[in-house]
């Protein structure tokens, strides 16, 4: 199934912004969330085919939000990135097995993100 739709999920207005840009220039649509609270509504009521999840966030972190949405049927589906400045080894492990379908350290290098989104499409 090809990516079309792609929400992008972190605290941070630049960086929403940055990964927004380089998206929608490629030809997908965004659909963002602030925190975790909101990527796992917005997860349901968008249905979108990517989710890029920040770690580091009030409230629900991107790891909770990425358990939530993996384990949920609706949702379960939907394969996230993690999107996170948090680099450790145990950080990365602990991002798969709340059940990301990949994991990148900020600053993202935008081509290898693209070639990713590209390879699940």
């Amino acid at each position: 199934m090809p990516i079309k739709k792609i929400l992008v999920v972190d605290d941070s207005p630049t960086e929403r912004l940055a990964l927004s840009e380089v998206l929608v220039k490629n030809g997908y649509q965004v659909v963002t969330a602030e925190n975790g609270e909101e990527a796992v509504l917005k997860s349901k009521s968008e249905q979108p085919d990517l989710i890029l999840m920040d770690v580091v966030m009030p409230g629900i972190n991107g790891y909770q939000a990425t358990r939530t949405i993996s384990r949920d049927d609706s949702t379960r589906n939907i394969p996230v990135i993690m999107c996170t400045s948090k680099g450790q080894e145990t950080d990365k492990i602990w991002g798969l097995r709340q059940g990301a379908h990949d994991y990148m350290v900020k600053p993202i290098d935008h081509a290898a993100l693209l070639d990713k989104i590209r390879a699940l499409g």
